[in-house]
């Protein structure tokens, strides 16, 4: 019976937070429309690719993504479920192997 006693207030004090919440995100989002700056969530694109001179692999058993020579797998250790994210061209003279 106690939970139910408590029940209104701790609805009541959620829906005050929400509600402060929500408030104090209109109140930045007005400032930021005001001053004409942008959020903190947006900024320059990152440059993702692998570095020049290199091949990236990734795979899925590990969890992670490796970076090698052209021409060249990762250590071949079990599992090899090695996959080549680098863009290829066809007539490169370096090829997965």
């Amino acid at each position: 019976m106690s939970a139910q006693r408590h029940y209104g207030f701790e609805r009541r004090r959620r829906a005050d937070i929400q509600k402060a919440k929500q408030e104090a995100k209109r109140q930045r989002k007005t400032e930021r429309a005001e001053s004409g700056s942008t959020g903190p969530e947006i900024g320059e694109a990152q440059d993702t690719s692998a570095p020049a001179g290199l091949w990236e692999w990734f795979s899925p058993s590990r969890g992670r993504t490796v970076t090698s020579p052209i021409g060249t797998r990762p250590n071949p250790d079990p599992p090899d479920d090695w996959i080549l994210l680098t863009d290829v061209e066809p007539e490169s003279d370096g090829r997965p192997q």
